[in-house]
């Protein structure tokens, strides 16, 4: 059995069998293994070794529970006015699991939607791709592994090199002692890493380990944007740093006792 399955499987004894489960204790198809046999020629697959999962020692679950999706039908009018003001935010994909936390307080649900709506949508001045790069950093830097798994793929889409992403972004933890000359000219070559890239992570860095931005740094910030895009860079850093303390203190998504390369299903 291979070693990265976190969970234990046990095979039922024919595909037969399968049909007689009740359809509540039969396993989503997404948990479905087939067991393959191989000889020296070929390998075939035996379609009759339907493996399922048993229980695990520790159950992953949100701290607390979800609102319904849809809510109760008894809300005020006020608190279903809030929850199509997110459905419309979010459309065309359904309510997400930090929507499904956050309703239980209807008016922080609609504070969070307006604010979290403008970083994301009307902070004009600062680019998609640094913006969803600052997120990714502030991801790495609390473990937010929910937040990584979201905002890792728009960082691609709007241009940032995966391999950055997966060197620099991700797997370098010191960028100030580790970031030499050497590697940044390495990165423009590569990948198009430019400064602006650079003193947007050690700003994030700063922002979110430590609270207090060097003057050093804060100056790089200033040389390279003009204020309303340092007042974007800047709530972004700040908003998405209360985003992933959020998601972090109550598991939302199930995402803590995970990593970032773990796989997500939407």
């Amino acid at each position: 059995m291979c070693s990265f399955l976190r969970t234990r499987f046990s095979p039922w004894t024919s595909s037969s069998s399968f049909s007689s489960i009740p359809p509540r204790l039969a396993p989503p198809p997404s948990t479905l293994l087939l067991l393959r046999s191989t000889n020296t020629t070929t390998t075939t697959t035996t379609a009759t070794r339907l493996l399922r999962p048993l229980h695990t020692t520790r159950t992953l679950k949100m701290r607390i529970p979800y609102v319904p999706d849809p809510p109760n039908p008894g809300q005020s009018p006020e608190d279903a006015a809030v929850v199509d003001r997110v459905r419309q935010r979010r459309h065309p994909r359904p309510l997400q699991p930090l929507d499904l936390a956050l309703l239980h307080s209807p008016p922080v649900a609609d504070g969070w939607n307006s604010f979290i709506g403008a970083i994301r949508t009307r902070t004009t001045s600062l680019p998609d791709s640094l913006r969803e790069l600052a997120i990714c950093r502030i991801a790495v830097c609390n473990r937010a592994w929910y937040e990584w798994a979201h905002h890792a793929p728009l960082a691609v889409q709007y241009g940032v090199s995966q391999q950055f992403m997966d060197e620099y972004v991700k797997g370098c933890a010191d960028l100030e002692g580790q970031v030499t000359p050497e590697v940044k000219d390495k990165c423009k070559a590569e990948w198009a890493v430019g400064d602006e890239e650079w003193v947007v992570l050690r700003y994030t860095d700063e922002m979110t380990r430590n609270v207090h931005v060097p003057d050093e740094v804060f100056a790089a910030v200033k040389a390279l944007f003009d204020e309303r895009t340092v007042v974007e860079l800047t709530a972004t850093v700040a908003a998405y740093n209360c985003v992933s303390r959020f998601l972090v203190a109550l598991d939302v998504g199930e995402r803590n006792a995970t990593g970032p390369d773990a796989v997500v299903h939407h």
